[in-house]
C-alpha cells in the first residue's frame, strides 16, 4: 500500500453511505482524515478509527489543503460550500467534487471556485461504495491536469482505477451521466421483462440466469456499434433495424395483452420506426442515435 506522509491530509463533506466510504478508504491508508457532516453523529464510527470530527465545515475545510465533498446533488454541495465562512477558508487550497449532477452544474463550480481563488477538480464514482477502498473501484476525474496530479497520491488512497478525462470541468459528468443512462435503462428492461414474464407463469429466478447470458453479449456489441457511431457507416448485414422493430412490436403486443406499460419499448420502437421513415431500414439498430440528436 502507498505510504502517506504526516502532511498528508483530506478533509471529506458528506457522511452518506458514500462519503462515509471515501473517509474510511482514507484512513485505511494512513491518510489524516477530517470529517463533517450537516447532520450529527454520523461521523462517530470514523472519529472512533482516527478521524477527526469537525465541529462546522469551515473548520473541517481549514484543516487539509485537499476537500473531497459527496453529497446528494449540487444544490447540497453549493449549500456548503459557497457559505461565506466555507468559501473564505477554502481561499488557495482545493475541492474535488465527487458528488453526482450535470456538465453544466460543474462547469459553474469551476467559474465560482476560480473567482474565489478555489482550485477546482470535478469526479465521478462509477461503482458502489462496497468497492471503495479496493481495486474495483472506478473513479472519473476532470479539469486542470497539474492539479490532479499534485493531489493525485492522496485520491489514490481511495483504490481501485482513476482516469483524468481532460481539462474541460464537465467531462466526468458528461461521462457519469451517459454510462448511468446506460445503467438505468438497461435496469428499467429488465424491471419490465420480470414483469412480462411473470405474466407468463416464469419466474424471476427462472429467467435471471439466461438474462445474465444476454448481457454478456453486450459488451462487444458496444465496442462494434461505437465504431459504426464515430464512423458514420452503420451495418445491419445480421440484424437490420427493420427486424428490430418487428421484434420490439412483439414485445409491445405480448406486454399490453398482460396489462403491462409497454411505455419504454413503444418510445424504443418509434425511434427505430423514425430511422425506417428516413431510409435507413437496412441499417442497423444503432442508426437511432441520428434520430435523437436534434435536427
Amino acid at each position: 500500500m502507498t505510504s502517506y506522509t504526516e502532511r498528508s491530509a483530506v478533509t471529506v463533506l458528506g457522511l452518506g453511505p458514500m462519503g462515509r466510504a471515501l473517509a474510511g478508504a482514507f484512513l485505511d491508508a494512513g491518510v489524516r482524515t477530517t470529517v463533517w457532516n450537516r447532520t450529527p453523529g454520523k461521523d462517530r464510527e470514523l472519529v472512533e478509527r482516527g478521524a477527526v470530527g469537525a465541529r462546522s465545515a469551515e473548520e473541517a475545510v481549514a484543516a487539509s489543503g485537499l476537500t473531497v465533498i459527496c453529497v446528494v446533488n449540487y444544490d447540497a454541495a453549493d449549500a456548503v460550500l459557497r457559505r461565506a465562512e466555507v468559501t473564505d477558508a477554502l481561499k488557495g487550497r482545493t475541492v474535488v467534487n465527487l458528488t453526482a449532477d450535470i456538465p453544466e452544474r460543474a462547469r459553474d463550480s469551476a467559474a465560482w471556485a476560480a473567482e474565489h481563488g478555489i482550485g477546482y477538480l470535478d469526479g465521478a464514482i462509477m461503482t458502489p461504495n462496497t468497492t471503495i477502498g479496493t481495486p474495483d473501484a472506478v473513479f472519473l476525474h476532470s479539469g486542470p491536469e497539474e492539479l490532479y496530479q499534485e493531489h493525485r497520491p492522496v485520491l489514490d488512497a481511495l483504490g481501485g482505477a482513476h482516469t483524468h478525462l481532460g481539462a474541460d470541468i464537465g467531462r466526468a459528468a458528461a461521462y457519469d451521466i451517459a454510462l448511468l443512462d446506460i445503467f438505468w435503462t438497461a435496469m428499467a428492461g429488465y424491471a419490465h421483462a420480470l414483469a412480462v414474464a411473470g405474466a407468463e407463469g416464469i419466474s424471476a429466478r427462472e429467467l435471471a440466469p439466461f438474462a445474465q447470458g444476454i448481457g454478456a453479449i453486450l459488451p462487444p456489441i458496444f465496442a462494434e456499434t461505437a465504431d459504426e457511431v464515430d464512423s458514420g457507416r452503420f451495418s445491419g448485414a445480421d440484424n437490420p433495424i427493420t427486424s428490430a422493430a418487428s421484434s420490439m412490436a412483439h414485445i409491445v403486443h405480448a406486454s399490453e395483452a398482460h396489462g403491462i406499460d409497454a411505455g419504454v419499448m413503444r418510445a424504443a420502437e418509434g425511434l427505430a420506426r423514425r430511422a425506417i421513415g428516413r431510409g435507413h431500414g437496412q441499417d442497423g439498430f444503432i442508426r437511432i442515435t441520428d434520430v435523437l440528436k436534434p435536427r
